[in-house]
């Protein structure tokens, strides 16, 4: 790739339904929507080339072009499902980039709107990992407080509890627990070839781009968009 010009792709992926919060893509942290600050990190990104937004929800379509993604295609309703996995909606956006206009990107970043306190350096961080490590995908991740850590775990097996990693010896002291980390949803990136084979579902060849706890509340319940709000507030308080 050493002399040309990616094409890196931003996807915000935002249907309009939602069982926790109804509405969620749309409700307000801060002064803007969950959409709308998506888009706006993406903006500021230094390497993303094209941003398009992907939604079957006309009231999100608008509010998406307000704040300056594309949309140039409305999601079908069968993408648009509780149970929709997000690999064929990535799909969907790249096989109709393609046969629409002949736009094929090298890197696609999926972009949730319910990880708001994504930043654009968070962004370029995964991008230059992506890129310098010749990765097959790029995944961001937390870390795992250590009382919610699998050594610290249990099982209820026939009314007992059992350790969750029974065949291991669990270190008593927090402090010897190896760390762990789960993904935390703001950061999906990868070669566009590996969107399309499916390939993310295996992690082998995966790099974890690490965030903080503070910069990784993924939004599924009011309590959620709460802490966010609280963390959004104490971020814009030490600037």
């Amino acid at each position: 790739m050493k002399g040309k010009r990616l094409e890196i792709l931003g996807l915000i992926p935002a249907r309009g339904g939602s069982k926790g919060i109804p509405g969620k893509n749309l409700r307000l942290l801060g002064d803007k929507s969950l959409v709308a600050l998506a888009v706006e990190s993406a903006l500021k990104s230094c390497m993303i080339t094209r941003l398009v937004l992907s939604t079957d929800s006309e009231a999100i379509s608008k509010e998406g072009k307000h704040a300056g993604a594309e949309v140039p295609f409305m999601r079908p309703e069968d993408l648009a499902l509780d149970e929709t996995p997000t690999a064929p909606v990535v799909i969907h956006a790249l096989r109709w980039l393609e046969d629409n206009g002949g736009y094929r990107p090298d890197i696609l970043i999926l972009l949730q709107p319910t990880a708001p306190l994504r930043q654009a350096e968070h962004i370029d961080g995964a991008l230059d990992l992506l890129i310098s490590t010749g990765a097959r995908c790029v995944i961001s991740v937390t870390e795992v407080p250590g009382h919610y850590n699998p050594f610290w775990q249990f099982l209820i097996r026939d009314g007992s509890l059992r350790p969750f990693m029974d065949t291991l010896k669990a270190p008593s002291r927090r402090q010897d627990l190896p760390p762990t980390y789960t993904r935390n949803g703001a950061i999906y990136a990868a070669w566009t070839d590996n969107w399309l084979t499916g390939t993310l579902s295996n992690s082998h060849g995966c790099a974890p781009y690490v965030m903080q706890s503070e910069e990784s509340v993924n939004i599924d319940s009011p309590e959620d968009l709460a802490l966010a709000e609280l963390l959004l507030a104490r971020r814009q308080k030490e600037r």
